[in-house]
């Protein structure tokens, strides 16, 4: 069923383009950059955004205007990620084909006060269905500071988490009229 779900909500993320998905983001960018969470937190973990996920590169560019460290994933086999400092000059593609950094210099997690958390269905209590590698599952389970996602209203369905999901503690949702 969650392999279905997700499915169902990738396609619609990759339909959803131009003027829409630019009014969008601006908008979950915006709230995300007002939110208490942000507010309070030095130090930033996001990631990466592909094509069809709400963009993260206005985001970022912020939170450095602003002063605050920021990082990204690096991920490794056996579900195993480590956040790094961004350098936007010392990315490779990753075996997913997504941008990853070079750097192997893994910042604490006890460091990180807030994580910008990917996914691509979340139900009302933040459990979330991700990409299935449950790489933030396993990173979740015993951080400590703020973690928040952005998403588009598509993405919110109800689902049964599994004992292993790790519920994210704000969502940001954009109400698209589809």
């Amino acid at each position: 069923m969650k392999k279905e779900l997700r499915q169902t909500v990738l396609n619609q993320m990759k339909k959803l383009t131009g003027k829409e998905k630019e009014q969008a983001d601006s908008w979950l960018t915006q709230h995300l950059l007002s939110s208490a969470a942000y507010q309070k937190a030095q130090v930033i973990a996001t990631y990466l955004s592909m094509p069809h996920e709400v963009s993260t590169a206005v985001f970022i560019k912020q939170a450095q205007l602003d002063g605050k460290r920021v990082l990204v994933p690096k991920t490794y086999g056996q579900g195993r990620m480590i956040f790094v400092d961004y350098d936007e000059s010392r990315l490779q593609k990753s075996s997913f084909g997504l941008m990853e950094p070079i750097s192997e210099e893994a910042v604490d997690k006890t460091e990180i006060d807030l994580i910008h958390v990917p996914g691509v269905v979340f139900n009302s209590q933040g459990f979330r269905i991700g990409y299935g590698g449950g790489y933030y599952d396993r990173y979740l389970v015993d951080f400590a500071g703020a973690s928040i996602s952005s998403i588009y209203s598509f993405q919110q369905s109800d689902f049964e988490p599994d004992y292993h999901d790790i519920a994210v503690k704000e969502v940001l949702t954009y109400e698209l009229h589809l």
